[in-house]
């Protein structure tokens, strides 16, 4: 299995906890609070963990309620709507004692607005996180909002070290580990539980011409515009198709500003995000910051390899220059996307050792791994 978090934060953790006979092993009954169920049309990656997390603890035999904001969705698994996409975090308590009452593990998703859960629970509690939002408050908040995004800045790094100040924090990668780091965490209450993959199934056809594929939603620090620019610059080279697939609140614009061989699909479903991956000649990450980048992983099990940004998350999901590339800026992004394009031989090495790579992250596995935090997270709240 390949080790996946660098010496100075492995040699950090503790070891897997060793189940007491004075304590039950495992909490049974479990609560996620989260943003946004999978259902919900701006999911992505951060709703994919909570709902493999939560089947996967179901399917164990624990009872698990997903509370969050907008529509509720019918699943193996409990899930309750708090509220609106935005006043749910204000109604979370309230909807918690009187549509949950009490449970076992409360575990927040922190992806930026924080619930300040440990302040209104009793019982154990889970902090769980992507990455810490230090640099987008800014990006997704600048201009007149500044201040705005300042004050979110400090009421995230002020949930995750001062609220969660006993807890546990389950961040998805070495890069948040490093992150909650940076803001104050200290070392031995962050525990890492990378996100998992499914089996791909059988492959389907590698595209004859030239297709290159970006998968996410269209927001702003996914820097779907940069690589419209860049297309500009590649297109001449390498011919082809650029597919941009995924939805958001950038698709207008980035409509605009797109040129000749870009196509938007949209949303689409599982089965045709696989044909693509499978399709695609390389899979594009322009993005500026991610937890892990799980979209990186699925292409790796269809032997498609990544060109990414050297940031956080990415740097963790990307084995530069074995799985895919890691470009420290625009110029190189450009120049390891015609290089790869142009070197079949060289696409189909890194795709297989992608392949080889992501084997060893299997949603059972993150399960597991997740499981066992939480069982440590109950010991410590007892």
């Amino acid at each position: 299995m390949p080790q996946h978090v660098p010496s100075p934060l492995r040699a950090s953790l503790p070891p897997a906890p060793q189940h007491s006979p004075a304590h039950p092993p495992h909490p049974r009954r479990i609560v996620f609070l989260a943003h946004r169920d999978l259902g919900n049309r701006s999911a992505g990656g951060s709703e994919l963990l909570v709902d493999r997390l939560a089947d996967g603890l179901t399917r164990l035999g624990h009872q698990v309620t997903l509370l969050c904001g907008g529509p509720a969705a019918y699943r193996d698994y409990r899930v309750v709507s708090a509220g609106g996409a935005y006043d749910h975090y204000l109604r979370a308590r309230s909807a918690f004692a009187r549509q949950v009452g009490d449970c076992d593990l409360l575990v927040e998703v922190c992806n930026g607005v924080p619930y300040f859960a440990p302040m209104w629970h009793r019982g154990p509690t889970l902090c769980l996180v992507n990455h810490v939002h230090t640099d987008l408050w800014q990006m997704r908040l600048g201009g007149a909002l500044a201040p705005a995004a300042r004050l979110g800045r400090r009421l995230e790094h002020w949930a995750l070290t001062g609220a969660q100040h006993r807890g546990l924090l389950v961040a998805v990668s070495p890069s948040t580990a490093h992150a909650l780091r940076a803001i104050g965490v200290e070392r031995d209450r962050i525990r890492i539980v990378h996100n998992g993959v499914e089996e791909p199934g059988p492959r389907a056809e590698r595209s004859d011409e030239p297709l290159f594929v970006a998968v996410g939603r269209l927001v702003e620090y996914k820097r779907i515009d940069l690589l419209l620019r860049l297309w500009e610059r590649v297109r001449p080279v390498t011919g082809g198709r650029l597919l941009i697939v995924g939805d958001g609140p950038e698709r207008g614009r980035l409509e605009a500003l797109a040129g000749p061989g870009v196509e938007f699909t949209g949303h689409v479903s599982e089965a045709e995000k696989h044909r693509l991956l499978c399709a695609a000649w390389l899979l594009l990450h322009p993005s500026a910051v991610e937890g892990w980048g799980l979209v990186v992983t699925e292409a790796a099990t269809r032997e498609t390899p990544t060109v990414a940004f050297d940031v956080p998350g990415l740097r963790d999901s990307v084995v530069d220059g074995e799985t895919g590339v890691l470009a420290r800026g625009e110029s190189s992004f450009a120049a390891a996307w015609c290089t790869l394009a142009l070197s079949g031989h060289r696409r189909e090495l890194m795709g297989k050792a992608a392949r080889d790579r992501a084997a060893g992250y299997r949603w059972d596995r993150t399960v597991r791994q997740f499981r066992a935090v939480a069982a440590e997270a109950v010991r410590r709240g007892a």
